[in-house]
């Protein structure tokens, strides 16, 4: 105990404990909205097979949305209603649902809101709860992005016998790149092997964060069967029994617990004392209340220890992590943790406002909200600060909204689901695509249960919904509505470039071709892979132009998988689909002189002509990570150097263009009226010299896959290259042409190298199979293993893109470093006395993180669960690309000849 810390700083309360550094509910929009207050957008994140889906078929029953419990093994879950998930077990489409907790009778009025929750908890109020079951698979690691993107908390499931596993970690870790509130729910609970104790240690080394431990387990007799928990937080044990659906919760207080279950009844309160020893060094009001309740750590009421741990909840970075237990597949432990839900994590009115880019600059929507000048203020006496937003045009923006999912629905069409940032949507409001600059109505409105939906009049600020009808909407598509806004017209000012924080998306590694089976069909398989490609960004098409042959383009092969089912079974789509393989890169290695190239011919119909001068040279740096094929607007626009006749660009695949253009200044237009035809204009040419460049890079001439490391430099000379005839498709084609020509030149030079995607790979094995796994990594595989049972800090190729190192991407640089002996734990009944707390968080199961060629960890799991007796798992993301040695080169390019 570290009662005496307490009782030294009674003195010096407010000096001694460490002030949060900032409180999300410091942002709280001030505007009070009584739906927000009682809504939570809420998000269950795991690793595969942890119990998600479970857990949420319990929380639709309870909520009394659903009349029966679903179950995953016979296909019955209401969120998991896509053939290939319920035929393979798995979720592969997060599913959003709205339910009510506490239950609420139908028709029943809004609830009415205390004026403060001071006396009463949060649970006690209906409230509206918008609840997405998120994938656990890694190769879906981008239905979980678009997902958290949206998100104000989530509920991370782990199990209870495998702890924090790998993908696990993950997740966290992208969850605490967007500080989003997390809990974490300790379920399988009633397994063989089921370890608490163990699983909470693991919270604190491998998420880095304060285990919080609210529940305790309650087993019967102190070491048979998982019956209910002990409550820390309102001192009272809660037992399952009686009903075989778990709805019958009969509650001990601790004197009851006394004279029954002397034991049980002291762990609680050792849980509680440590419960409120933490919450008293991350919150001031918890020490004080310790004080004035003459330092008895029970004496202090339930709701004030609620209270506490919802202010530390809040805290960003996250440093509390409140810990539950249960086991959701016997329905115990459900319930409370839908209470925390309510209790802990914030309403969209206390997360912090979203980031925005408009007119290259960054902003939060809210500080461009109240820069706008009110229409009775003349403009004179309208005082801007010094980094207000001067856009005038914002006080006639009624809402602003965010697509952060498209899917295809067979009886209703495209739905686009949304979450509205500010403002209310109403139906049949015109909306304004900033992405697309294209305005479109929203005929309806609806409110999703899974697979079912209901038709509402608007969504409010911090809801989510759908749009049904939308034509051209996509994921990451940021759309507003503006008073006086027709379906043809613009909004004014720089409304037109507003857009919220996109949401970045992966580079694919694996590809296949598709062909459809006759010419007749090829007109609804180019429609089916449309739909298929504006529901899951992540996929990516691509058109061999020596073969004609269409690539798609994946996360994985599990992903691609689902994709080919999706289209032969969903769509009905006759196509042959081809061996799905390993998207490499190709670089050159020698540079080139200047090379220009003359188009002179028709372009439909009509006469063009434009030269253009290219010459390209490597790139000395080898390997890129694939945040180097990730380019935002901002990262474009730093790259461009501030020389007026010149304009560099930064492309995928780590390549640079780098143009010149003498005599025409990007600052200066009095020039241009004499060089440039009246039909044209700088930065039109520059976007065709961009798209032709970027064309000439999507095919290499080494063996046609995208080049990278590759530094382009164009000439444009406006008197010798531009013509009267000279248009900007034409200049593209030139462009194109010229680049792809020196591209040849580079590779006959010097012979060009395929580069290969490296696979950050965590693996999880028992003792006895360690030896043979790291064996067959280094030697067989060609890998090298980073580290055993630690995350990596950095690797070779990409120190900060690591997907093992949640402190990297939590945007803080001082993540703490938790030692497990200062964790409080209830002991595990099954627990051996005599081993020590290495043995115990190692013993089990041992991790290994590795970089291993991806080639080589296709079909790795058969192969993994063959050497470790079935009982090997594992995680990968990719690392970086690296060159490939002559050898594997050779091997590669056989294969792919024999392929062809």
């Amino acid at each position: 105990m570290r009662l005496a810390w307490v009782w030294c700083t009674r003195r010096a309360v407010r000096h001694s404990v460490k002030v949060p550094r900032r409180l999300l509910s410091a942002q709280v929009n001030p505007q009070h909205d009584r739906l927000s207050e009682t809504t939570r957008n809420i998000g269950i994140i795991a690793h595969i097979d942890a119990g998600k889906t479970t857990t949420t078929e319990r929380m639709l029953y309870y909520s009394g949305y659903t009349r029966r419990i679903g179950d995953v093994d016979e296909g019955s879950t209401v969120t998991d209603f896509l053939p290939a998930e319920r035929a393979r077990g798995i979720t592969i489409q997060s599913a959003a649902i709205t339910f009510h907790w506490p239950p609420t009778a139908p028709q029943s009025p809004p609830p009415q809101l205390p004026p403060t929750f001071d006396t009463i908890p949060r649970s006690s109020i209906p409230h509206n709860i918008n609840l997405i079951d998120t994938p656990g698979h890694a190769d879906f690691t981008f239905e979980v992005l678009r997902s958290l993107r949206v998100l104000d908390g989530a509920v991370c499931i782990l199990d209870g016998v495998a702890g924090v596993e790998a993908q696990t970690e993950k997740v966290w870790t992208q969850a605490g790149h967007y500080h989003i509130p997390r809990v974490i729910f300790v379920n399988k609970l009633d397994r063989d092997g089921a370890a608490f104790s163990r699983t909470v240690k693991e919270i604190g080394v491998r998420l880095h964060g304060w285990p919080a431990v609210c529940q305790i387990p309650w087993w019967k007799g102190g070491n048979g069967d998982f019956v209910g928990v002990g409550d820390a937080v309102h001192l009272r044990g809660l037992l399952w029994q009686g009903s075989a659906d778990g709805s019958q919760i009969k509650a001990f207080e601790l004197e009851q617990l006394e004279t029954t279950d002397t034991q049980f009844a002291d762990e609680i309160k050792k849980a509680r004392i440590a419960l409120v020893e933490l919450l008293s060094e991350h919150d001031d009001l918890m020490v004080e209340h310790f004080l004035e309740h003459d330092e008895d750590h029970l004496a202090i009421p339930g709701l004030q220890i609620m209270q506490s741990l919802r202010r530390t909840v809040l805290q960003a970075p996250q440093r509390i992590i409140p810990v539950f237990a249960g086991a959701s597949f016997r329905n115990i432990g459900v319930q409370p943790l839908l209470d925390a839900v309510v209790d802990l994590l914030p309403s969209p009115l206390e997360r912090p406002d979203p980031e925005i880019s408009i007119e290259n600059q960054t902003s939060t929507l809210q500080q461009l909200l109240s820069a706008a000048p009110k229409p009775s203020v003349p403009a004179k006496k309208h005082k801007k600060t010094k980094d207000a937003l001067d856009i005038a045009e914002v006080r006639n923006l009624t809402a602003c909204a965010l697509a952060f999912k498209v899917v295809n629905d067979t009886k209703r069409g495209i739905l686009v689901y949304i979450r509205v940032y500010s403002g209310t949507l109403d139906r049949g409001s015109v909306l304004y695509n900033t992405n697309l600059h294209i305005a479109e109505r929203a005929p309806r409105l609806l409110k999703m249960y899974a697979n079912d939906a209901v038709e509402v009049d608007s969504l409010s600020s911090g809801q989510i919904g759908v749009i049904t009808g939308l034509k051209h909407a996509r994921t990451g598509d940021t759309l507003i509505v503006y008073k006086g806004l027709q379906m043809k017209s613009q909004p004014p000012g720089g409304l037109s470039s507003l857009q919220l924080r996109p949401i970045t998306v992966p580079p694919p590694v694996f590809f296949t071709s598709i062909e459809p089976q006759s010419l007749s069909e090829q007109k609804h398989v180019q429609e089916s892979l449309n739909i298929l490609l504006r529901e899951d960004p992540s996929l990516h098409l691509s058109i061999d132009d020596e073969s004609g042959q269409t690539h798609l383009a994946g996360m994985g092969d599990l992903h691609l998988e689902i994709a080919r089912d999706r289209l032969l079974h969903d769509f009905k789509a006759k196509a042959r689909i081809g061996k799905i393989e390993i998207g490499y890169r190709e670089t050159i290695t020698a540079s080139t002189p200047p090379y220009t190239y003359t188009l002179d011919r028709p372009i439909a119909s009509k006469p063009a002509k434009a030269a253009i001068t290219a010459s390209v040279d490597p790139i000395l740096d080898t390997s890129f990570t694939p945040q180097d094929a990730i380019l935002t607007a901002e990262q474009q626009s730093a790259a461009c150097k501030n020389v007026p006749y010149e304009s560099s660009y930064a492309l995928p695949d780590n390549s640079t263009l780098h143009i010149s253009h003498d005599g025409l200044s990007r600052t200066d237009s009095s020039t241009h009226k004499s060089l440039l035809p009246p039909h044209l204009s700088l930065p039109s040419i520059l976007s065709a010299i961009h798209a032709g460049a970027s064309a000439a890079l999507a095919r290499g001439p080494f063996n046609g896959f995208p080049v990278s490391n590759t530094a382009l430099h164009i000439t444009l000379d406006a008197a010798a290259h531009l013509y009267p005839e000279t248009t900007t498709t034409a200049l593209s084609m030139a462009t194109r042409a010229a680049v792809a020509h020196s591209l040849r030149t580079a590779s006959e030079t010097s012979p060009s190298v395929l580069m290969e995607p490296v696979m950050l790979a965590t693996v999880f094995v028992n003792e006895a199979s360690l030896g043979a796994v790291v064996q067959d990594i280094s030697s067989a595989r060609g890998g090298q293993v980073l580290s055993l049972d630690s995350p990596v800090s950095s690797s070779p190729s990409s120190a900060s893109s690591s997907p093992a190192t949640p402190r990297d991407t939590e945007d803080d640089d001082d993540a703490p470093i938790i030692d497990p002996t200062q964790i409080y734990t209830p002991p595990d009944p099954f627990a051996s006395g005599t081993s020590s707390l290495s043995s115990d968080l190692g013993s089990s199961q041992r991790q290994i993180v590795a970089r291993v060629p991806l080639k080589e960890m296709v079909g790795y799991l058969n192969h993994l669960r063959a050497i470790t007796g079935g009982r090997g798992t594992f995680v990968m993301t990719v690392d970086g690309f690296e060159k490939m040695a002559a050898q594997r080169q050779r091997e590669v390019v056989e294969a792919m000849r024999e392929f062809v």
